[in-house]
């Protein structure tokens, strides 16, 4: 539902969305509330109401505050791993140079192969949350099969093929950890302390009686369109892959990546 919304609607419709039904449902209550209890508005239960919103206020804002951090976190943490499989598939193209023309185009067609199936096939399936770990297999097994046909002759080229092989693992653990970050999301118990807290604790602002209507709503509205933002914000770092903030796979087509790219 998540990897839905975020890929459905841009980051502008997902804020009036969140954060103008959460005001939405903080001013429907309060007005409901008022008629319905009349002497909640006088501020009788502010001294028990007050606690308790302070309280499980300062709760919810840590909750949020971990799993904001975490998130982000693990963002930015997809984005550097990103750069760094572009960058060693950059690496393989760059040292290819040192081998035989033969040799040096089966490693820039293999590489070629391998960086259109990131872009062209996994990027795709990575945005809607499903990656398919074998979309890249047949140009993962073919970047393999290059260097084991290939003999170097060379003390240049032995160092340079071996430090091409080194880098193709290095690749591949960097493949796999991207295809994870793909998937990763909230736990389930964190996902219903964050979203059913908002269900919990919006509801306390409308027991919070101020006389002024004028003065209560404002109080309501600054508390729900802060929670709708907090939502929006978790659920948009919850999937790197998802929505208009996500990580981008411009970093296999910069550099040296740039040729295989009109």
């Amino acid at each position: 539902m998540g990897i839905w919304l975020l890929n459905t609607f841009g980051t502008l419709a997902l804020a009036c969305l969140l954060a103008g039904g959460a005001v939405c449902v903080g001013v429907l209550g309060t007005l409901l509330l008022r008629r319905a209890l009349p002497q909640a508005a006088d501020g009788r239960y502010n001294d028990m109401v007050g606690v308790v919103l302070g309280m499980y206020a300062a709760i919810y804002g840590i909750i949020l505050a971990f799993v904001v951090v975490a998130e982000w976190e693990g963002l930015n943490d997809a984005e550097t791993n990103v750069a760094v499989e572009a960058s060693q598939t950059a690496e393989v193209l760059r040292d290819a140079s040192a081998f035989p023309p033969d040799q040096e185009r089966r490693v820039t067609e293999a590489v070629d192969a391998y960086v259109h199936a990131i872009v062209e096939k996994q990027w795709p399936m990575m945005r809607e949350g499903r990656p398919d770990p074998g979309a890249t297999n047949p140009q993962v097994v073919r970047l393999y099969e290059v260097f084991q046909e290939y003999e170097p002759r060379t003390e240049a080229q032995k160092v340079y093929y071996e430090q091409s092989v080194s880098t193709l693992g290095e690749i591949a653990s960097a493949r796999r950890t991207r295809l994870a970050d793909s998937q990763q999301s909230l736990p389930v118990l964190l996902n219903v302390l964050v979203y059913g807290g908002a269900l919990v604790m919006l509801p306390l602002t409308f027991l919070y009686g101020i006389k002024s209507l004028r003065a209560q709503l404002m109080f309501v509205v600054s508390v729900a369109g802060l929670i709708g933002v907090s939502l929006l914000l978790c659920l948009t770092l919850d999937h790197p892959f998802s929505g208009d903030l996500s990580v981008s796979p411009a970093p296999f087509k910069e550099g040296v990546l740039a040729q295989f790219w009109p």
